[in-house]
Formats: C-alpha cells, sequence, structure tokens
C-alpha cells in the first residue's frame, strides 16, 4: 500500500491542526474580575474604594440626608499590622 500526500490534503491538515489550536488556547474571561481599583457598597450605604494594587483604600460613611461626606483614607497593609480599625462612626 503506497501512501502519498499531495499539497491539498498536507494544507488542508494543517489548517484544521491550526484551529485546533487556536480553538484550546481562547480563554473566558468573563469569570476574572480585573482592574486597578474595586468598589463595595454594603446596605448602609457605606462605600469603600479598594486599589487593589497597593492596597490604600477608601471610605466613605453612608450620608445622612444632605450631610457632608467625610472621606476616610488608609492603608490596608498599615491597618491590618495594627489591628486597629480607623473607620469613623456616623454622628
Amino acid at each position: 500500500m503506497k501512501i502519498t500526500l499531495d499539497t491539498r490534503s498536507l494544507l488542508l491538515g494543517f489548517l484544521g491542526a491550526g484551529l485546533m489550536f487556536a480553538a484550546i488556547s481562547f480563554k473566558n474571561d468573563q469569570n476574572q474580575a480585573g482592574g486597578k481599583y474595586r468598589a463595595e457598597v454594603d446596605a448602609n450605604n457605606m462605600l469603600v474604594i479598594l486599589d487593589s494594587e497597593t492596597g490604600n483604600y477608601i471610605i466613605a460613611p453612608a450620608m445622612q440626608s444632605a450631610g457632608k461626606v467625610q472621606w476616610i483614607k488608609g492603608e490596608f497593609d498599615k491597618t491590618f499590622s495594627t489591628a486597629t480599625d480607623n473607620k469613623k462612626e456616623p454622628k
């Protein structure tokens, strides 16, 4: 039995293999939460913005009626190492 390969069959084989590798290599990025800044709002409308690269954060306590918001800045590593909470309680 003699096996011969023509250029058309060889080209289709390489094209099929390339398509299979391309289909396998694509990743679904919907599950990954990207971005440098992350924001969370809790049930009391308190806002926390975290810089995920440096660990710096800003907390905005909930606004009471038409009151002025006082932003509280902090660094996660310093707050965690001293085990103190620098969040001010709303008046």
